[in-house]
């Protein structure tokens, strides 16, 4: 059950960087006015590395069970809480709440916790 709710976190991370990754190019950085394009550029770079780091997280979480090693699991979990949840508080504080990322981001640090 343990390595179910560890490979249930890695999917829905990696979800959450899909989603995260898809609303940035198609409704973040279309209405946003940044200058100079230099700069634009090197923030939508930068919004696309934390997708492809939760990805990565993400295949971290479904991989952990296979690892057969105790250390290694203690330490991507622990490792993956910390990331997913400032990314939660990030949101939350910075939406006010008002974005389901920070809820999906929490779901992710609770199911790696509880596989843990």
């Amino acid at each position: 059950m343990r390595d179910l709710l560890l490979q249930c976190a890695g999917v829905v991370a990696i979800a959450v960087a899909l989603i995260h990754g898809i609303l940035g190019e198609t409704k973040v950085f279309p209405r946003a006015r940044i200058e100079p394009e230099r700069l634009r550029t090197l923030i939508r770079l930068v919004w696309q590395a934390s997708t492809v780091a939760w990805i990565g997280g993400g295949v971290l979480l479904i991989a952990a069970p296979w690892m057969g090693s105790a250390t290694a699991r203690h330490w991507i979990v622990a490792t993956l809480a910390c990331v997913f949840g400032f990314s939660a508080v990030a949101n939350a504080w910075a939406t006010r709440g008002r974005h389901f990322g920070w809820m999906m981001l929490s779901v992710v640090v609770v199911l790696a916790v509880a596989g843990y």
